[in-house]
């Protein structure tokens, strides 16, 4: 039933020029009947391969298609058993025993080993794939030695198979996260013989992934992506829990307007929006919309900068700049309440934890800053751009900042958008002045924001690399002995982090969305992560 979805007049004013499957039937619908869930994705993955793609759009399919060791409970992130069905943490925290399920099979009718997981590890970590989440697996002994070419023999590395069926992971320190970790869709384990097939193992875009070809082991698996088309899978006829699945498929649908997305939502074509135009949400909310979902996020918007480019590369500009925007303005006039402004890299709260007030909204301040970079009044500051994907929202916070830092500090700033893959280079490869970026905890620690200023960090390209601060994150933080001095280690590197300011916070996300009633198995949870397993279609009133 789609009665519920006239929530007001005005939202229905598009519905006659929106397509339906067929007559009389939209696409919901047709997707409850058939069991086919209809998400909005936000973008077209960069690849397939969970060793090259790094966005949300790919971790959202990547959730559907591989499955690690273990996966994380929807309603709870607890970590729960995937590929391994049970686990042994030695007394000491240092080794982790995994016994694999020996039902687990590949797409192909292959069984799952622990050789697997061990030669994935392997890949992951070889500084050929230039694989950006490589410092996940950093906590593993001998890993990141491995990844910067210190140490060549993987046999080395602190993982090693002890039978077809069992794995071992001995880590340099505890890591109370590392569960976490392996949950992460980069830890998804991939299928040897078919990458070796179709070239290089270290190759990173070749025709292993494309749907004709690729292997998987998750609950589903791809069989259709055209570039700005549905990319659809169905479910994966090996996979060890398949009769616990509800959904036969899932078409990710690449929504990069969310105007039209929301359109296309209320026609009856998506079962779940990627996001919500800011503009709409007084409407859902005053209609009292079952819809509309707005709820805490674990994820931060920040500015990153190109700490090598002129005038940027004085730690005095950057603080400069970061307080010199009027978060609360952002907040109250162009997201309407959906955000909280952001001081700290790491959102208030994350695990008790409570980011330090390093700097706040001081135009005062931030002019002096300003001048003794040697630029009083932005006199002699060279012009310089804002890179962003193309987003109406981006835009209109980069529009707020743009004049904001000509009203407070007299300089002159451009703006720039672009398509996402386009962007994701831009950015990859440091081509850009200030860009637009935002982070989503990878997993529920202080940690997940704060190594993002690691020298070896895959996602750190600003140029910022700082031993002091390599030191704090990488040993100092590792060597704390109890809960309280680990909180207090983490405030003494982000205090640290803000000073030097290679990351400009701007908001802790909410994440805001419409989700259609009939959905069970999806719940609000603060890293907005989805377990296909749990997710049924039906009737609103079941």
């Amino acid at each position: 039933m789609i009665r519920w979805r006239i929530v007001a007049l005005a939202l229905t004013a598009t519905l006659a020029s929106l397509p339906a499957c067929t007559p009389g039937e939209s696409r919901v619908e047709s997707g409850n009947r058939l069991g086919i869930f209809h998400i909005g994705n936000g973008s077209d993955p960069e690849s397939l391969d969970p060793h090259v793609a790094t966005g949300i759009p790919a971790g959202n399919v990547f959730s559907a298609i591989y499955e690690g060791l273990v996966v994380s409970n929807p309603y709870t992130l607890e970590p729960e058993p995937g590929v391994a069905e049970r686990w042994e943490i030695s007394a000491d925290g240092l080794r982790y025993r995994f016994y694999l399920r020996q039902n687990a099979r590949w797409s192909n009718g292959d069984p799952v080993t622990a050789e697997d997981f061990r030669w994935t590890y392997e890949r992951y970590l070889t500084p050929a794939m230039g694989n950006e989440w490589a410092y996940m697996l950093f906590p593993v002994r001998g890993a990141k030695e491995f990844f910067s070419g210190d140490l060549t023999d993987f046999t080395q590395v602190g993982i090693r198979t002890l039978g077809e069926y069992s794995l071992e992971i001995e880590l340099k320190n505890p890591t109370p996260y590392f569960l976490q970790l392996l949950a992460h869709s980069s830890s998804a384990v991939v299928h040897r013989p078919t990458i070796e097939a179709h070239g290089s193992p270290t190759a990173r875009y070749s025709a292993w992934t494309r749907p004709q070809n690729i292997v998987t082991n998750g609950p589903f698996v791809p069989y259709e992506w055209k570039i700005s088309r549905p990319l659809k899978v169905r479910k994966n006829p090996h996979y060890w829990d398949r009769e616990r699945l509800r959904l036969n498929e899932i078409h990710f649908h690449p929504t990069e307007n969310a105007t039209t997305e929301e359109r296309l939502f209320r026609a009856g074509q998506l079962h779940k929006t990627n996001t919500l135009p800011t503009d709409k949400v007084p409407v859902y909310r005053a209609a009292n919309s079952p819809a509309l979902r707005v709820q805490p996020y674990l994820g931060t918007y920040y500015y990153q900068v190109n700490t090598t480019r002129p005038g940027l590369s004085d730690a005095r500009v950057r603080r400069a700049l970061a307080m010199s925007i009027d978060r609360a303005a952002i907040s109250r006039s162009i997201l309407r309440g959906t955000s909280i402004p952001a001081f700290s890299m790491t959102p208030p709260g994350t695990l008790g934890y409570q980011p330090p007030a390093v700097f706040s909204f001081d135009p005062d301040k931030a002019r002096q800053l300003l001048a003794e970079a040697g630029y009083p009044n932005g006199t002699g500051f060279p012009s310089f751009e804002i890179l962003y994907n193309t987003s109406e929202g981006h835009r209109k916070v980069a529009v707020a900042i743009q004049q904001m830092w000509k009203r407070e500090l007299n300089i002159d700033v451009t703006l720039t958008n672009q398509e996402w893959k386009v962007y994701l280079d831009s950015r990859d490869n440091m081509d850009y002045d200030i860009a637009r970026a935002g982070w989503i905890g990878d997993y529920v620690d202080p940690l997940t924001f704060l190594d993002l200023g690691l020298s070896s960090n895959g996602n750190n390209n600003t140029g910022f690399a700082d031993p002091h601060y390599d030191w704090l994150i990488s040993e100092h933080i590792p060597a704390a002995r109890t809960r309280p001095e680990r909180l207090a280690r983490f405030a003494t590197a982000e205090a640290y982090l803000l000073e030097k300011m290679p990351f400009i916070p701007i908001y802790t996300y909410q994440s805001k969305y419409l989700l259609d009633p009939t959905i069970r198995g999806l719940p609000p949870n603060i890293r907005d992560h989805y377990n296909y397993r749990y997710i049924t279609l039906g009737s609103a009133a079941d």
